[in-house]
């Protein structure tokens, strides 16, 4: 192999981050060294439309269906591809994924909590699966309004790890045996 393009792996590059060699060229994370713990993530995200695209989006009678049946899936199928998706994410033993909506009188709220046992966090799943069930109610509304706005996309909380548990609340607290 051409010394140019490689280098060892290091623990961080420069200014220590952690997906960087200290040449600065890009690395996936060693964690064979972590803890397996159970970790969770939930994610939020919110398609904003009309009143009457809400009424139809909530009866599932939309030109194109019952949104919220195909975005549940698309959300599931998405949290299970996030490392094809996301250079550097590493792929998970995916146990669980939710995804619900929250239908409101001019947006539909997204929640999706994504549950792994392992040496990793599944923010990155949880967040992938609420932004393709967030695209995928976009494109089956699109047919009754084109100026939909998706926005409000985050991380809500997390759980397992090293760094403890945390939420957008400000709870934090320490993992036990973590």
């Amino acid at each position: 192999m051409d010394a140019v393009n490689h280098t060892p792996d290091t623990p961080a590059g420069p200014a220590g981050l952690t997906h960087l060699r200290q040449d600065g060229t890009a690395q996936m994370v060693d964690v064979s060294e972590k803890a397996v713990t159970t970790r969770e993530a939930t994610a939020t995200a919110t398609v904003r439309s009309t009143s009457e695209v809400l009424a139809l989006l909530g009866a599932g009678e939309l030109p194109k269906g019952d949104a919220l049946a195909v975005a549940r899936v698309a959300g599931i199928m998405a949290a299970k591809k996030t490392p094809e998706l996301i250079p550097l994410c590493h792929p998970l033993p995916i146990s669980k994924v939710t995804v619900d909506f929250e239908l409101g009188t001019d947006s539909v709220g997204i929640l999706a909590t994504v549950k792994t046992r392992g040496v990793t966090g599944v923010e990155m799943e949880a967040l992938t699966a609420a932004s393709v069930a967030a695209l995928s109610v976009y494109d089956m509304i699109k047919a009754v309004d084109k100026h939909a706005v998706l926005d409000g996309i985050r991380v809500l909380s997390k759980s397992g790890g090293k760094s403890g548990s945390w939420d957008v609340s400000g709870n934090s607290r320490p993992e036990a045996g973590a």
